[in-house]
């Protein structure tokens, strides 16, 4: 499977934008809120408000982001369950075969949680929300949103 394309924005943060690979009719995201989908279960819902508020903070939360942010949100829903799961019931559990042995087997919400999580952290990479892709984006300073810091001679 080929690597994802790095959006643009990401490129020009990173400094790896170049004129000769740039698509200059390529559509801007609005910037802002996405409204968490109906379809998501009170606990997916609070998930996504804390994923929005730490993308907010980084400063690239838009609306059109908001299926991914849901998808996202529903899979770390899942590990949370799973984990639950497997807490309670173990990572094994004792069986008996035809013959009458006792067999061990793993218990399928193990790999289930796997999977939830290989997809969760697929979807946060995606967002920019793990370490490794943040180390591939160069933030700038933010700004002082005090305005009165300069009259105090402090700016």
């Amino acid at each position: 499977m080929a690597r994802p394309r790095k959006p643009s924005h990401l490129k020009v943060v990173s400094g790896t934008a170049r004129k000769d690979r740039d698509n200059p009719n390529e559509p801007t995201a609005p910037m802002g809120a996405p409204d968490a989908p109906i379809w998501l279960s009170d606990r997916g819902a609070e998930i996504f408000a804390g994923l929005c508020a730490t993308i907010h903070g980084m400063g690239y939360l838009s609306t059109a982001d908001q299926a991914v942010l849901a998808m996202a949100a529903s899979r770390l829903e899942e590990v949370e369950i799973a984990t639950a799961r497997v807490e309670d019931e173990g990572r094994t559990y004792e069986t008996h075969n035809a013959q009458g042995e006792r067999m061990i087997r793993p218990n399928p919400m193990v790999a289930q949680r796997s999977e939830a999580m290989r997809h969760a952290h697929a979807l946060l990479s995606e967002l920019g929300l793990t370490p490794a892709a943040r180390s591939k984006v160069s933030a700038g300073k933010k700004t002082d949103d005090n305005p009165f810091k300069a009259l105090m001679g402090a700016g």
